[in-house]
This record gives C-alpha cells, structure tokens and sequence, in this order.
C-alpha cells in the first residue's frame, strides 16, 4: 500500500520523473505508468524482470542440485511486491518438478537441500553474509546476481546490470534533451546472464553438469 501511494504522488508532481520499476514492482500494476508502451504522465522507466525470472532460478538449481528435494527460499518481506511474485512463481514451478519449498526462517530447524535468494537491493548491500552463511551451512545457493558469484557464491541468474545502467544512463539523457517520459516506453531488461562459480560447487562436493558449463555466460574457476 505504501508503494502504491508513493506512486501516485509521483505522477501528481509536475517534474519529470525516471524510475526503476521493478523495484516498485512493475509500474503498470500499481498504477505508476498507464501501459509499458504508452507510460503517460511523468513517470518512465526501466523494469529489470528480477522477481519474473525466479522460477528459472530454481531450473538451474535443480539442474546443478539434481537430489534436492526441499529448497529454501529468502525473500525480503519489507518488499511484498516483489515477494508475492516471486513466491507465486517458484512455489508452482518447484510443485511442478516435486520440489518442495520452505520458509527461510525455518533453515535452522530444518536443513534444506538448497537454497534460493531472491533478488532485492537489501540483499545485494549483504551478499558477503549471505554467500558465508550459506558456504558456512554448506547450502548449495542461487543468487539473482553476478556480485553474488564474484564474492563466493555459487551460481547466479538475472539481468545484466551494466546493460540495465546503460538503459537507463540512455533514458535520463533523452529526458534531460528534452524528451516527454510519456512518450517513452518502459524498457523490459533483455539480457540475462548465468554465471557459475565452479569452485564454489566443488567446495561443496558438486560436480557441474556439462549443460550447464556450456549454458553458462562465465565460468568462474
């Protein structure tokens, strides 16, 4: 509800205004632009599709983790959009491959077979503690981004960042030159990237199927 009421605001205001809108959980849902293609008012964008991508997460973890059978899920309830969608979505993909999933708050009473860390900025600022706490349990983990699988983490699916900052560095340029947010269509992230970190994975006694060593954008060794 706070998310919503803040986008109103934002579209009452006379100034210009560029957001990410993932993070507010797809504009056109709460009400922050009209459509993706015809935003209107004074909001544009660029949407990084992290939480629609979750259920692929859990494709790859299965794939790395074949005997995983319960997989624990992290999301930050602080941010119930993007929570709602990206429980819906693994929820249903792991019933449809006979996974079970778990609340994290139970991993300590019990030991899940994985884990999926969902993608929030909160999470991002603590990915060192998270990727330890996991290496320290010896969880095999899938992170929504590459930063996670620079410090430690195994395996890590979702937009490329950089081409998303490039977006949107594009976007605030054509606004500053004068360009209606209106007449700006909110961009939908298009390239994703798979990033293994294949140390990581034998530390933990997995061996990295050779689908997915080719599947993969890098390797890291």
């Amino acid at each position: 509800m706070q998310i919503t009421r803040l986008g109103k605001v934002r579209r009452s205001r006379p100034r210009t205004v560029s957001r990410d809108l993932d993070r507010l959980g797809v504009g056109a849902r709460l009400g922050l632009v009209a459509s993706l293609a015809r935003p209107g008012g004074n909001a544009t964008g660029i949407n990084f599709l992290t939480a629609e991508v979750a259920a692929k997460r859990l494709d790859l973890l299965r794939e790395l983790v074949p005997v995983a059978r319960r997989v624990a899920v992290l999301v930050n309830p602080a941010n119930a959009t993007s929570t709602e969608s990206t429980l819906k979505d693994v929820v249903a993909a792991a019933a449809s491959i006979g996974v079970a999933t778990q609340a994290f708050a139970t991993f300590a009473a019990e030991r899940p077979d994985a884990l999926l860390v969902a993608g929030d900025a909160f999470f991002s600022s603590r990915r060192v503690q998270l990727v330890h706490l996991a290496t320290r349990a010896g969880i095999p983990a899938i992170y929504s981004q590459r930063e996670f699988t620079d410090v430690g983490g195994m395996m890590s699916y979702g937009p490329n960042l950089a081409d998303v900052f490039r977006q949107v560095g594009a976007y605030v340029g054509r606004i500053l030159k004068g360009a209606k947010p209106a007449d700006l269509p909110v961009v939908q992230s298009s390239r994703f990237e798979l990033v293994i970190n294949a140390e990581a994975a034998r530390n933990l006694g997995l061996a990295v199927p050779p689908t997915l060593l080719a599947a993969a954008d890098e390797v890291i060794e």
